[in-house]
């Protein structure tokens, strides 16, 4: 008796978890979100200047001119200055890609064909100039739509920025 109580009790949790999982990945949606990792063992205080180092540009001149200038206006907020090649505190450069997410767990739009959507992942980066170490990582996926590409660009690195790790607002 005691067997077949302790196996209904098990079987009973076992199809009460399977429900609790199946409802949640139906319901899953991606979180885009902002991740910053700052070096540890780098005062950031002390980082006053900045050179800029292309890694991996847009391929597209507007989207580059975007960011360039997004993250230009970030690091004047927080107190840095751009000067020439190879005198600045830190190196700043970014990279930037495109993918097409697909929502696997949606009823399909017709056979075989699920709803997709493009989606723009942006990591900005402060290196030391010496040994290109990262300081300072920062990196955000976002959804994109093209009529408003541009204040996306500009919010995402704002963002990004206000978890500089001397940002007082």
């Amino acid at each position: 008796m005691k067997t077949f109580t302790l196996t209904v009790v098990l079987s009973l949790m076992s199809v009460l978890l399977s429900i609790a999982v199946g409802a949640a990945t139906t319901t899953y949606t991606p979180k885009y979100r902002v991740k910053v990792t700052a070096d540890k063992r780098t005062d950031f205080s002390k980082i006053r200047t900045y050179t800029w180092k292309d890694s991996h540009p847009s391929a597209w001149k507007e989207i580059n001119e975007e960011v360039v200038a997004a993250v230009e206006r970030e690091l004047a907020a927080v107190g840095l200055t751009k000067v020439p090649d190879g005198k600045g505190d830190v190196l700043a450069t970014y990279a930037s890609l495109t993918r097409t997410d697909v929502n696997v767990r949606a009823k399909p739009l017709s056979k075989d064909y699920r709803p997709e959507y493009p989606v723009a992942t942006l990591a900005v980066f402060l290196l030391d100039p010496a040994t290109l170490r990262p300081l300072l990582e920062m990196r955000a996926d976002r959804k994109i739509e093209p009529a408003g590409l541009r204040a996306t660009i500009h919010n995402v690195v704002a963002e990004m920025f206000r978890q500089y790790p001397t940002r007082k607002d």
